[in-house]
């Protein structure tokens, strides 16, 4: 299964932590397990993750929050620098790759 084009909005649509890189990347993942849940898959099957981030001096926080959900399950990741994402106050979107069983 893959997710993509996954960013930091509620389900109004919203963008959630303007300004804040950990919070949105937080909702990412969030949004990217409730799609992952709504086809019978969870995080654990997750084997490859890649960030998009518009300013790659804030990793640390991307990273950590990146953590909270993947330090156990501990999938391929990257981190890539992007000039600009579809909303200037979006600062994080994230794809994830599951293998189901």
């Amino acid at each position: 299964m893959h997710v993509s084009g996954t960013t930091a909005t509620d389900a109004e649509g919203r963008l959630v932590g303007l300004a804040d890189a950990g919070v949105q990347t937080v909702q990412a993942l969030y949004n990217i397990r409730s799609a992952l849940e709504s086809v019978g898959a969870k995080l654990e099957d997750v084997v490859r993750t890649r960030i998009f981030v518009t300013d790659m001096k804030r990793w640390e926080e991307v990273g950590k929050a990146h953590g909270t959900f993947f330090s156990q399950i501990r999938p391929t990741t990257s981190m890539v620098e992007v000039k600009s994402l579809i909303s200037p106050h979006m600062l994080v979107e994230i794809e994830a790759e599951a293998i189901l069983d």
